[in-house]
This record gives C-alpha cells, structure tokens and sequence, in this order.
C-alpha cells in the first residue's frame, strides 16, 4: 500500500499548452496599442487622453459637458443638443459661400489629404472610417470658426439664437473648448477658416485675434495684445492659448547653462513660513500670468482669477504639458509654484489680501483644495523650469540668517497693534529700569 502510495506521488504528468489561449496570446502580441498608440510619444502627436490618476483626482473638469470636439467623445448621447445646432451652423455658412461657388464637397475635399495627418494627432486610435473623421473635422471645424465669427462680430447671429441669447450655454462653452481630450488641430481649424473667407475679409480679425476675443472674457486682455498676438506652430485651440500665456525671454533654461548659484533641490515653501522670513508677496499687473519676478525680498505676481473656467485651463493645461514631452513645461511650473505657496487657508486669505487672488469659486477651503490637487502626481524638474532662478532666489533669501532673525522679531512684536504696544511698554520698562539702576549707582559712587 505504502510503495502505491510512493508511486503515485512520483507520477509525472505532461503539461499540454491550450491551443485557444496559445493563439489568443498570440494575436495580443500581434495587435497595435489601441488606448495609448505607439505614435503617442512622437512630436506631432499632441491630443491626448488624460491619465486616470488625474481624473481620480479632479473629477469631470477634462470631459466636456455640453459639446464634443474631435473624434474621443463624438456621439456621446449627452452632448446631443449642441450636435444639433453644429449642423445648423455649418448650413448657415455655406449658404453664405454660395456667392463663392463654395460647397459642402469642396470642404470635404479639402480635408481628405489633411486625413492621415490629423490622425496622427490622436494618441488613441480613431476607430472611425476616413468618410466618418473627416466628418468630424469640417463638421466641428467649422461650428468653431463660425462661433468665433460670431462672437467676434464678423458675422451676426440669427435674431434669438439660443447659442447667444441663454447665457449659460457661453460659460460651458468656453469651458469645453479648452478639454484636453476635446480638440483638433490647429491646422485644421487654420485650413477651413482660410476656405471660408469671403472676398473683403482679408483685412478682417486673424483666427488667432477671434479665438483670443472669444475667451477675453476669462483672461481680460487687453486689446493692443489680442490685436498683435498671432502664433502659427500652435498644436491646438488649448495649446494655443497656452502658448499665448508664455511671455517673451521666458524660455526654460537647459541644464547645461545653468549656473550653479541657480541649481535648487526644492522649491520654494508656504506663504506662511516664507512670511516668516521676512518674504512679501506683491500684486502686478500683466498680460500673462506667468511673468513672475523676485526682487527684494518681494515675490511680484499677477492677480489670477479663481473661477470654473480658469480651474478647467489650469488643469488640462497641466495635463497636456504631462502628456506632451515636446512641449514646455510654464502652466506645470506656474501651478507648483501656487500649490508651494498655499498649504492652509490662511495662505489663500493673504493672496486675497494682497489682491494676488480673485477666489470666485467659493469658499478660501475649496480654492486652497484646488491648488492642492493641482500639483499632485504632477512631474516637475524645478532644476530646468522657467522659474529656477527665482526658487533658488527665494530659498536663498530664506536661508539668509539676519533676515530670518530680523524678519522674526518683526513678526513676534509689530505683527499687530496690541504686540506693537506691548513691546513698547516692556522697552520703556526696560529704560526705566536702566534709569534707576544708573542714578542709584550714580548716588553711591558720587554721594551728594
């Protein structure tokens, strides 16, 4: 019984691989990436689908919420009353082409040989047919222009149209016109408003002056710079206005000529400690939000304006500049730089005092949350940013010990009115007692 039992236990037994499985995993080896495409890291791949990890984190504001922009949310059954009003715009701009000989063939035309090349713009594969994305294309390419157009005063709206006289519909456009995941390039848009052109309109606004008019009512701009501002390379509509925020002589410094005096481990601290060091914040006023200086012993920034809109520009832009390795890094380094500076509450009620903050999101918790959120799982070289040299600057300064001293003494004793008077009374206290010492030593030494 034993020797069976022996035997048994040592019986080899051969293992058969699973045809099925075997030519399953084969043909997975076989086919090509579909979610993240092997185009995805080249240069002219620039519209992206945002990484899980930040939607675990801000939630809905990279999916669009009344309108879809390319091909990654076309068809989705909630995007369906806008959808409606594309084809109604595109009929009303060929109409107006028909003085031209323009039609809706010759569009479609146009754009068959942009077809492969706009494709390659997509990390994700297009699981549409050629017929069907370059659908998309005219159809959406030209809803944008005509609502530029529009907006612009170039073209006039029907009387009571819905897209003009409901207010609410211009905020969420705005917004989802500026997803990430909701766009298409720019040579696209540049090609179909060039086609589009009637004869006279040559002297008229720039695609890129209607596009910055159509969003001047987040960013204020002034109209000398939407006037003058015209940048060609841009990928797409949120690039664009990106790019629009990079001021000149800002470019990021390579590593190889950076000065070692500018090589900073760390950014800089919170509001609060830097407070402590005798560190000020000071309001400016500038066209872009990035023009950020430190001059003694002032951090200068431009007043932002804390709202939906601005929320949704900060975060894709932080997520296209994460996706897109070609491109600079100025809105990541711009939003560390805030999420450094703010950690509590009390550091967003000083921005607002110092009018470097407009909350008009809600309450100081939320906004300090915002920030907070902004700048995690987010890469940064701080080393090779735009703003290294003032990181190193203030940490710098913070690390300078008389300013430290200095800049404590202040903060314990003149912070507020009542401290003030408190040290005063313990000064004239400490004289006092110095006045009686000396004269009842005088009296000894010298007896009258």
């Amino acid at each position: 019984m034993a020797n069976g039992n022996d035997s048994d236990s040592h019986t080899i037994r051969i293992w058969q691989v699973n045809k099925d499985r075997l030519a399953s995993m084969q043909q997975r080896i076989a086919d090509t990436p579909r979610i993240l495409s092997r185009s995805a890291g080249k240069s002219f791949c620039c519209i992206f689908k945002v990484p899980q990890s930040f939607i675990d984190i801000n939630g809905r504001c990279y999916q669009p919420q009344i309108v879809s922009v390319g091909p990654y949310h076309h068809g989705d059954s909630r995007l369906q009353m806008i959808e409606e009003h594309k084809w109604r715009f595109l009929g009303t701009l060929l109409r107006r082409m028909q003085g031209r000989g323009l039609s809706l063939e010759d569009l479609l035309e146009a754009m068959q040989p942009l077809e492969a090349r706009a494709r390659e713009c997509y990390s994700a594969n297009i699981h549409f047919s050629t017929d069907e994305f370059v659908e998309i294309l005219v159809v959406d390419g030209c809803f944008l222009i005509e609502l530029f157009r529009k907006f612009g005063g170039v073209v006039a709206f029907e009387a009571g149209d819905p897209l003009l006289s409901l207010k609410w519909i211009y905020s969420f456009l705005r917004r989802d016109l500026i997803r990430l995941e909701n766009q298409i390039p720019f040579f696209i848009l540049q090609c179909l408003f060039d086609l589009t052109k009637l004869p006279g309109e040559e002297s008229s606004p720039t695609l890129s002056n209607l596009a910055l008019q159509f969003f001047n009512t987040s960013f204020q701009r002034s109209e000398e710079f939407i006037n003058k501002f015209n940048v060609s390379e841009s990928k797409h509509l949120l690039d664009f206005l990106r790019s629009s925020f990079i001021p000149e002589r800002h470019e990021e410094p390579k590593k190889e000529e950076m000065k070692d005096e500018y090589r900073s481990s760390a950014a800089i601290l919170s509001i609060s400690k830097l407070r402590r060091a005798g560190i000020r914040l000071k309001a400016t006023k500038e066209d872009s939000l990035l023009v950020i200086k430190f001059r003694r012993g002032a951090i200068e920034m431009p007043t932002i304006t804390v709202d939906d809109f601005m929320c949704s520009f900060l975060l894709n832009c932080v997520a296209y500049e994460q996706c897109h390795r070609h491109c600079s890094t100025h809105m990541t380094t711009y939003a560390t730089l805030l999420d450094c500076l703010i950690n509590t509450v009390k550091d967003v009620e000083y921005l607002c005092d110092k009018n470097i903050m407009e909350n008009c999101l809600g309450t100081d918790a939320e906004v300090a949350r915002f920030i907070n959120n902004l700048g995690k799982d987010v890469s940064l070289d701080v080393d090779s940013c735009y703003l290294s040299e003032l990181f190193a600057d203030v940490n710098n300064y913070y690390k300078n010990h008389w300013h430290v001293y200095w800049a404590s003494f202040k903060y314990t004793y003149f912070n507020t009115p009542w401290s003030f008077i408190s040290a005063l009374a313990a000064l004239v206290l400490l004289l006092l007692t110095i006045a009686q010492t000396y004269f009842t030593t005088l009296a000894y030494v010298r007896p009258p």
